[in-house]
C-alpha cells in the first residue's frame, strides 16, 4: 500500500472536515469493491471447510488435542473453532 498525502488528492473542503477529526494522523480508507477478504484467493472457502472438519472431528470423538496435532495449530486455536456459532 502506498502513502499518498491527502492535501494532494482530496478536495480543500474535505480536506478541512477530515482535519476536523483526525488532524496529522494516518488514515486507511478502504477501496470501493466490496469483496470481502479471502474471496478472490480462495483462502476463505478453505478456512470455512478446514472449520467445518474440525468441528466433526469433534463431534465424533477426537480430543481437541489431537485435532491440535494433525492440524498443526494451537490448543485453543482448536477450541475457538469448537465453540465458535
Amino acid at each position: 500500500m502506498k502513502y499518498v498525502n491527502a492535501a494532494e488528492v482530496l478536495p480543500k473542503h474535505l480536506l478541512t472536515e477530515i482535519q476536523k477529526h483526525i488532524s496529522g494522523k494516518i488514515i486507511y480508507i478502504p477501496s470501493e469493491d466490496n469483496h470481502r477478504w479471502g474471496e478472490k484467493s480462495g483462502s476463505r472457502s478453505y478456512y470455512k471447510n478446514r472449520n467445518k472438519s474440525i468441528k466433526k472431528k469433534y463431534q465424533d470423538g477426537y480430543t481437541i488435542e489431537q485435532i491440535s496435532i494433525e492440524y498443526g495449530l494451537a490448543y485453543e486455536t482448536i477450541r475457538k473453532i469448537i465453540y465458535k456459532k
